[in-house]
């Protein structure tokens, strides 16, 4: 699962003719590049060699290396899993920023907890209502308020295409598959940095750049 130059269009591109033969030889994960098409990357790849593929994962979307251990795809639709890991990712990238970003600014008008995680009991109610309330809204309209796996895609939409692309990464669909793949990897990398620091911070009641700075053990 997962895909999408940063919230730039086309989670699936259109196939191409040519296909790459894949080696038998050594990992799986080097078979062929995780990018662009099915064609291209091959139902072939996958992250653990020996494992059966789910049917599910079929190699189309980019990053795709057929990872479902739990059998998510077999009961959840793969493009409403697929769009949940974009959005994940996006949100990760941007609070990983927001954790570092804490220790070192204040914004006026406020003040920071001992702790970045702190810093979210300081703030006012009124205020993390306003945010509560942004974020619906910002879900609902930028899906048309079709909020379900039944009618979210239904209109032709691919998941985590939000139509937003300022800078015009979709113009040349070779390297917008290459940012898909950045943004997925980078997106899964951040939903486990994310929890790391979350976790680290409750256990140590330190700041990521604190404890680096002055480690103390937990016991």
């Amino acid at each position: 699962i997962g895909a999408a130059s940063a919230f730039a269009p086309g989670a699936m591109l259109p196939a191409t003719k040519s296909v790459r033969s894949a080696t038998t030889q050594g990992p799986s994960m080097q078979l062929l590049p995780l990018y662009r098409d099915g064609e291209l990357q091959g139902s072939t790849v996958m992250y653990r060699p020996g494992v059966e593929r789910p049917l599910a994962l079929d190699g189309t979307y980019v990053g795709d290396i057929g990872f479902d251990p739990l059998g998510f795809t077999n009961v959840i639709d793969l493009k409403w899993l697929r769009e949940a890991e974009i959005k994940h990712g996006r949100v990760c990238m941007l609070g990983v920023v927001g954790f570092l970003a804490q220790e070192f600014v204040t914004l006026p008008q406020f003040e920071n907890g001992a702790t970045p995680l702190d810093d979210f009991f300081v703030v006012p109610a009124p205020g993390l209502w306003q945010v509560f309330f942004t974020i619906g809204a910002v879900e609902a309209f930028s899906n048309n308020f079709k909020l379900t796996p039944g009618d979210m895609f239904a209109d032709g939409r691919a998941p985590g295409d939000l139509g937003f692309d300022p800078l015009g990464c979709g113009k040349n669909p070779d390297a917008l598959a290459r940012r898909q793949l950045v943004e997925v990897k980078n997106g899964r990398l951040a939903m486990l940095a994310f929890s790391g620091m979350l976790h680290q911070q409750l256990l140590t009641k330190q700041g990521v750049i604190e404890q680096l700075a002055n480690f103390k053990a937990i016991m």
